[in-house]
């Protein structure tokens, strides 16, 4: 008998272990196939490397060759690009073609040009790029990631325009002036540093030339300063452009981001950080905008005045000239 219960008891032992076994092998292969799930779910390394190439493609064709390149002390790298390089000249109506010479402004006797007024920090070591060349930004990789699509990136949300201060969360003033034909316009603005509470969050204060109702066939060209994180990843007030033809639908972009702008003068980056700012209780600094239409065979001049200057100092417009263009 106690050879039998042996027997038995050993035989017993053997077929829980196969068990055990068995039920381990199971769990192993549920489990590794739910983390193949979640590695699919998300990591999905597909979508990723895809987003990284449309990332780099756009890169690519948005970051122009240089012949000088200068870094900031707020951690802008600005190239010297040959102005007949700037996105600009991607468009098929301008392939191939130059800047056009300046017309002539008609000045005013107590205004002077003086391009030294206006600041930005990436020149305040007295750096600036050679004639025939535009400093640019150069746009990177964090840049576009911070973005909410490599394809939004640079440009503002699609939602319904309202020239009034209410609706939507987006909070405004505006004074502006209705008429019938207008070929330019000038503001002075403050310049601050707001700082904004959310990445996603912006603040600025432009002028801002519109033709179109405030449907889907708005028409605007924009300048000014702005503090953008989600745009720049810093809370520095920029100067900044902006156009779009069909309420910020699917044209336009800020900046030299897309083919748009062309830029002539090669001491004022479009989209780098403006110093001093204005202080509460303390010094004051505004820039100065100018903007005028001279109509050519294809597209709009568009020239830009920017002057910087403490209050109560001599008011000079340094030029920066900017063409917007659209088809005829």
């Amino acid at each position: 008998m106690a050879s039998s219960s042996s027997f038995s008891s050993s035989t017993v032992t053997s077929k829980f272990i196969w068990f055990l076994l068995i039920l381990s092998l199971q769990l192993d292969l549920l489990l590794g196939s739910d983390l193949h799930h979640k590695n699919q779910t998300y990591f999905r390394p597909n979508r990723e490397v895809q987003k990284l190439r449309r990332i780099e493609k756009y890169l690519k064709r948005i970051n122009k060759p240089s012949i000088k390149t200068i870094h900031s002390p707020d951690g802008d790298v600005i190239e010297c690009v040959p102005s007949h390089l700037q996105p600009a000249f991607d468009h098929p109506q301008l392939r191939g073609q130059k800047p056009l010479d300046l017309p002539e402004m008609r000045s005013r006797a107590n205004e002077t040009t003086n391009e030294e007024s206006f600041n930005q920090l990436w020149s305040q070591s007295g750096e600036s790029c050679p004639i025939g060349s535009i400093p640019m930004r150069r746009t990177t990789k964090t840049d576009v990631l911070r973005a909410r699509s490599v394809r939004r990136f640079g440009r503002r949300l699609r939602k319904p325009i309202r020239r009034d201060s209410s609706g939507g969360g987006h909070e405004h003033a505006v004074v502006f002036v209705n008429g019938e034909q207008y070929y330019g316009a000038k503001a002075s603005i403050n310049v601050w540093a707001p700082r904004v509470t959310d990445a996603y969050e912006f603040s600025l204060s432009q002028i801002w030339l519109i033709s179109g109702s405030f449907g889907h066939d708005l028409n605007t060209i924009e300048a000014g300063w702005q503090v953008s994180p989600e745009l720049y990843g810093d809370n520095y007030p920029r100067f900044f452009t902006y156009w779009t033809t069909d309420a910020y639908q699917a044209t336009g972009c800020y900046n030299l981001l897309c083919s748009g702008f062309v830029q002539t003068n090669n001491k004022i980056a479009i989209g780098a950080a403006i110093s001093p700012r204005s202080s509460y209780n303390g010094r004051q600094f505004d820039l100065g905008l100018m903007i005028w239409k001279c109509a050519t065979l294809f597209f709009s001049e568009i020239w830009m005045q920017a002057n910087h200057w403490e209050t109560n100092r001599e008011r000079n417009q340094p030029r920066i000239c900017v063409r917007n263009f659209s088809q005829n």
